[in-house]
């Protein structure tokens, strides 16, 4: 599969499983805006053929470079972020990953029973970024336990191996190009914003802006019944030039850290 193949397939299930994604990106198309992406996000946990760079893998097969790693003390997360080496308008990639040893022991042995029930000789390993939930059907009392120490381990046992969130490039948005009008644009179409940090995360001296709306609040189906939880969210970025005019690409932790909080069920 090449990578315009992988980046549909995993466009087609972010809009299906996030509706408000589709019509985010309807809004801006509608008002006659070219809709590129900056970069598209995966989860994981820092696991044997799940890691960082078992899911970075199949965008090092199709032309994309490793640039730079991140640390989140507080979420307990490491991070890399990936560019093409030739085309610098196709997406970044940026995978993360829960550092699980850093957890209680009772939350490491549930992560570890999620983990074992992967089949991996029937995984096609160049699939997983979109495969979905690996292991059984989930459990509330887990994905609730789950929670009790990191928001973002329980999303990923319901959502399991998709795209945890696509971000628009503002920089190639023609009438909406500042952060400003993006959020204003969200907010007067009824799109309720992630305010943690404040609605933009970064700031022009530091080269990235971001801002992101709230996750889809769906109807997640478990073995004890239907509940309330988090899905996917959309992102927004703006990027400036450094001092030697050259664009920023990285990313900045601490506003990472908050944008992590999208998909957070308490905010």
């Amino acid at each position: 599969m090449n990578i315009d193949e992988i980046f549909n397939k995993l466009w087609e299930i972010y809009t299906q499983n996030n509706p408000t994604s589709k019509k985010v990106y309807d809004l801006f198309t509608n008002a006659g805006e070219k809709v590129l992406n900056d970069h598209i996000a995966f989860r994981t946990f820092n696991l044997p053929k799940i890691n960082i760079d078992s899911i970075a893998n199949v965008f090092i097969k199709n032309g994309y470079e490793y640039k730079q790693d991140y640390h989140f003390k507080d979420k307990k997360l490491n991070a890399k972020h990936y560019e093409h080496s030739v085309n610098s308008l196709m997406p970044k990639i940026f995978i993360s990953e829960l550092i699980i040893e850093e957890f209680s022991d009772e939350f490491q042995q549930i992560i570890k029973d999620i983990y074992f029930q992967i089949n991996f000789e029937k995984l096609d390993k160049d699939e997983i970024i979109y495969a979905g939930r690996l292991w059984g059907k989930p459990s509330y009392k887990i994905y609730e336990r789950l929670r009790q120490e990191s928001e973002y381990a329980a999303w990923l046992y319901y959502n399991g191996f998709v795209a945890n969130h696509f971000t628009i490039n503002v920089n190639e948005l023609k009438i909406y190009d500042s952060l400003e009008k993006v959020n204003d644009f969200l907010k007067e179409n009824d799109f309720q914003l992630n305010d943690s940090g404040g609605e933009i995360k970064g700031s022009k001296e530091e080269l990235l802006e971001q801002s992101s709306i709230k996750a889809d609040i769906i109807d997640g189906e478990f073995l004890e019944g239907i509940f309330k939880i988090t899905g996917c969210y959309y992102e927004f970025a703006k990027r400036y030039p450094d001092n030697n005019g050259k664009l920023y690409t990285g990313f900045i932790a601490k506003s990472a850290d908050k944008i992590f909080e999208s998909t957070d069920l308490t905010k």
